[in-house]
Parts: C-alpha cells; structure tokens; sequence
C-alpha cells in the first residue's frame, strides 16, 4: 500500500520551510533569556511537530500561494493558537508568552519562502527562499502576504533583510 504525500510535484517536503519558522519563533523566545535551551529544545519539537500536522494537508509546492491564509502564523494582540499550544509544553502561560513575544507578529510559511513583519507597518523580512524547480505562476494570484501590502495605511518600506544559516 502506497502512502500519498502532502502535496504533489517535485518537492513536497516541508521540513525546510517548517525549520526556518520553528528557528525564528524560537531564536525570539531566546533573546529574552527567560527559557532554558532544554526548554527550546523542546518547544521547538513541539512546534515542528505541530506545524508539520497542520499543514499536511495544505502544502502545495505546485501552487505555493495556495493555503498561504491558512499557514500565516499570527499574532495580533491575540496568540496563535499552535506557538500556545507549543509553549504549553514547556509550561510557558499565555502572560509569559505575551511578555516573550512581539503583540505583532505576522509569519509566512509557504513552499519556497518563509517571511515575516514585525507591527502592522513593518518591513517583511525574508527568512529563506528556495527556488522552485519549475516556474510557479503568480500572475493574478493575491497571496496572505501581498493583501496585507495592499491593505496598508503608511507607505512600504522596499527593503529585505535575508537570514540563512
């Protein structure tokens, strides 16, 4: 019996993308110093594990804007559901983690490129990028990320700041 992969095409791995997204969540929740790296260690296993179940079904490297809504990790005065869940494991309560964590946070996490902005005016910074084996068409396409461009009040700030490790 053949198992079917979460998406179709030449790259349905996710594990790229889904460490990138872990590492900065959790290189924030370093910065402050309040959590041991056992502690890390362990929210980020919880957080890989977590994110990899959500997107199973919502990871098209084919067409990676598709689902983007769906994977976008927010918080915006309100904690994202999976990185409580995560903290949880390591008994962080939703206080600590407000303390711990931007009150605006918006994370990408497509095929392909993981991004984020910090505030509702901040620049988005790329965390990685890959390049897809095959042309991906996005003419037309309104993604999470490009919506919220539009939406914007104050003007764009063009410019990327790219982490690799």
């Amino acid at each position: 019996m053949s198992q079917r992969r979460s998406g179709s095409g030449p790259r349905a791995d996710m594990a790229p993308e889904i460490a990138a997204a872990v590492g900065f969540i959790s290189s924030l929740l370093r910065t402050r110093g309040c959590v041991s790296e056992q502690q890390l260690q362990v929210f980020s296993g919880a957080l890989r594990e977590a994110l990899a179940e959500h997107y199973k079904h919502h990871w098209f490297p084919e067409k990676p804007f598709k689902g983007s809504g769906y994977r976008c990790i927010r918080i915006n005065h309100k904690m994202d559901p999976i990185i409580s869940k995560a903290a949880s494991q390591i008994g962080l309560s939703l206080p600590q983690l407000y303390q711990l964590l931007p009150s605006e946070l918006t994370l990408w996490v497509d095929p392909y490129e993981v991004s984020y902005r910090i505030g509702e005016d901040g620049s988005i910074c790329v965390l990685y990028e890959a390049t897809a084996t095959k042309p991906v068409s996005s003419y037309g396409m309104l993604t999470c990320k490009n919506q919220m461009m539009l939406g914007r009040t104050s003007p764009s700030k063009n410019y990327i700041m790219t982490v690799s490790s």
